[in-house]
């Protein structure tokens, strides 16, 4: 059942997220859980169980991770060779030339997702030791880019703009907490972890917990040095790497 309210928040976050306009400086609008929505419904059917304590949040679609797979964080590699899921995956309405959508076929890999998954696996081995404890959502499905192909982020996004979008994706956050029973939130990176803890805070959910990993983005220079060991330390620090080495 779990899965099922889950894809549910989601499918009615598409909806209401298709109602909004972007202008400058976006002029491509990416929308994953739409064109990539069979290899994500796979994710959520095989992984979101409910009961899982801890739920790890980043921002919205890498270009060459979720904006591919459906998958947050979604390395190609580790999506089909991991967690074992693959499927059909369609294309954007508009699609920048410099940034195709290829689907399980892309070549590139995902730093980030090939950072972030490269760790759990070295702690889990399996990807069941992970999700037994824990989930992964991106804040916003949405990737946005510029004319020029340059990712735009949502902070970046005109204010009326960003403000109606976050308000519609704060809500659905909330929403997911309470469908996991989540009472710790670990924000992947400081724009995430800030806007768990306003979306909860004005939601009266101050009793979930909310926590900062370091982004593993290569555009990140201390992400480059060793972001494994740094990320490792903050899990413990937060009390939850005691997840990952259970037999």
């Amino acid at each position: 059942m779990t899965a099922k309210e889950f894809l549910e928040i989601e499918l009615r976050l598409n909806a209401e997220l298709d109602q909004l306009g972007f202008g400058p400086p976006v002029r491509y609008v990416y929308r994953p859980l739409q064109y990539a929505w069979e290899p994500h419904q796979a994710f959520v059917q095989k992984f979101c169980r409910g009961g899982q304590s801890v739920l790890f949040l980043g921002m919205n679609p890498g270009p060459f991770g979720m904006t591919q797979t459906g998958v947050p964080f979604g390395e190609v590699n580790v999506v089909r060779d991991w967690f074992g899921i693959t499927g059909k995956v369609g294309r954007p309405a508009e699609e920048h030339p410099k940034k195709p959508v290829r689907g399980f076929a892309i070549t590139r890999s995902e730093v980030s997702g090939a950072r972030f998954w490269g760790l759990f696996r070295q702690l889990c081995r399996e990807p069941e030791r992970f999700f037994r404890h824990c989930y992964v959502h991106n804040l916003c499905p949405l990737s946005f880019m510029a004319e020029s192909g340059k990712n735009v982020t949502p902070p970046e996004l005109a204010v009326e703009e960003r403000n109606a979008l976050l308000a519609l994706c704060d809500a659905a956050l909330c929403q997911i907490v309470r469908v996991l029973g989540v009472t710790t939130v670990i924000g992947v990176g400081h724009l995430a972890e800030k806007r768990a803890r306003k979306a909860l805070a004005a939601a009266g959910m101050g009793d979930v917990r909310v926590g900062w990993l370091m982004h593993p983005s290569p555009r990140n220079p201390k992400a480059n040095k060793g972001w494994a060991e740094v990320a490792k330390v903050t899990l413990e620090e937060l009390g939850v790497l005691s997840h990952f080495k259970e037999q």
